[in-house]
């Protein structure tokens, strides 16, 4: 079962809670973050990316990186920041347009994350982990949340209903207009939280592997170091991770889609004739219209495909659009073996549009783009249970969490 660990968060000031929280390290280059924390000497991004400060070409992985993030959030600590009181487990509520998800922000144990009671879908790339750990141990603490998703519980759920109608710890609308509501949960509610939560058997990691992946390394370094807890001071705890996780009812999946440089040698009709080989082809949306079909931009057309062959149903992976673009057009006909290194493709997430595939075919930086049907929260389950590997770049989930609302000290 799983299990809930309540904690002491470092957080902003209330009055402060919108010029500290800063969108997740790894959606933007250094160019967009330092754009984004211009002027703002608060932003959170000026920790989770700190090359923004340093010297153009500053590689983000020198030691003065990490050095000028320690800096800067010890500084933030001093202006910006509180410790609260007494361990409590958080009502993180996300809302954009009409859509809206509240998860239950806290710690979550890395022995259950090593036992796959927490279970992962994607791999992991060891420079990526490198990165996260470096900055967990360099600040002694965990500042951005991992996404988790649950299969809902009417326990839990009850529970979330009565904690939110109360006056919010925060609530705020970010700049790209989502809405942050976050409420504190302490006491005989709290406990009560997390004996409800003891009930739910397993959680699925939905994004942010890495940070999860970076905290159980941190986690072995300092027990190698044999640092003891009580050497790193109060409220420290580094057998834990910081997450947010959602039930599954709630969460929104977008789509992961892709776009090629060129067409192997082949001309725009010699490229169509080799995809009808394997595909039936058709005029069609922009968008899927259900699962199975694949909307491929070329020659200013979007046009629908559907494999001649239907995939096995039955193969968790195999069964994927994702992987059916790979397997029977990204490999057979434009020669991209690995999506992870080959340098002709790239992804755009689904929050984007497929107005952003347009301009890229249209302005010549691409030669065809696919856009994709969403996966859904029950087949990221399915491939989780199966203890499989989703493909690389599968899903894209909106909205996303902030980073610095809740830090979790190690």
């Amino acid at each position: 079962m799983a299990t809930l660990h309540p904690f002491r968060a470092l957080r902003p000031q209330p009055a402060q809670v919108s010029n500290v929280a800063a969108v997740p390290y790894d959606v933007l280059n250094t160019e967009e973050a330092r754009t984004l924390a211009d002027a703002n000497p608060l932003s959170f991004l000026r920790i989770s990316r700190a090359e923004l400060e340093l010297p153009d070409g500053t590689d983000p992985y020198s030691a003065a990186v990490y050095e000028r993030a320690a800096l800067n959030f010890e500084k933030l600590k001093k202006t910006a920041l509180v410790l609260d009181d007494e361990p409590g487990v958080y009502f993180y509520r996300l809302r954009m347009g009409a859509h809206e998800q509240t998860g239950i922000a806290a710690c979550y144990s890395i022995d259950e994350y090593d036992r796959d009671v927490i279970k992962k879908h994607e791999r992991t790339r060891r420079d990526k982990e490198d990165d996260r750990t470096r900055h967990m141990l360099a600040l002694g603490a965990q500042t951005g949340p991992v996404f988790l998703t649950y299969r809902a519980a009417a326990a839990v759920d009850r529970i979330a209903v009565r904690e939110t109608a109360g006056a919010p710890l925060y609530d705020f609308t970010a700049p790209d207009q989502v809405r942050h509501t976050l409420w504190r949960v302490t006491g005989a509610p709290r406990d009560a939280l997390v004996a409800a939560f003891a009930q739910i058997p397993v959680l699925y990691i939905a994004d942010g592997h890495h940070r999860a992946a970076s905290a159980a390394r941190a986690r072995a370094d300092i027990r190698d170091r044999a640092v003891t807890r009580a050497s790193l001071g109060d409220g420290a705890d580094y057998t834990t991770f910081l997450a947010v996780a959602f039930p599954h009812d709630q969460m929104q999946v977008l789509p992961y889609n892709r776009i090629v440089r060129d067409l192997a040698g082949r001309t725009p009709d010699a490229f169509l004739a080799a995809v009808r080989e394997r595909f039936d082809v058709a005029p069609g949306p922009a968008s899927p219209a259900q699962r199975g079909d694949i909307s491929m931009y070329l020659q200013g057309r979007w046009q629908t495909l559907r494999p001649r062959v239907a995939p096995d149903r039955s193969d968790p992976i195999a069964s994927l659009d994702v992987s059916v673009l790979q397997d029977r057009l990204l490999d057979p006909v434009l020669d991209i073996k690995d999506v992870r290194t080959d340098k002709r493709i790239d992804f755009v997430g689904g929050i984007r549009g497929t107005g952003e595939l347009e301009q890229h075919v249209n302005g010549g930086r691409a030669a065809v783009a696919f856009s994709l049907f969403p996966v859904s929260v029950a087949e990221l389950m399915e491939v989780s249970d199966a203890g499989e590997i989703m493909p690389p770049k599968s899903t894209w989930f909106e909205p996303k969490l902030r980073d610095g609302l809740l830090i979790h000290v190690i």
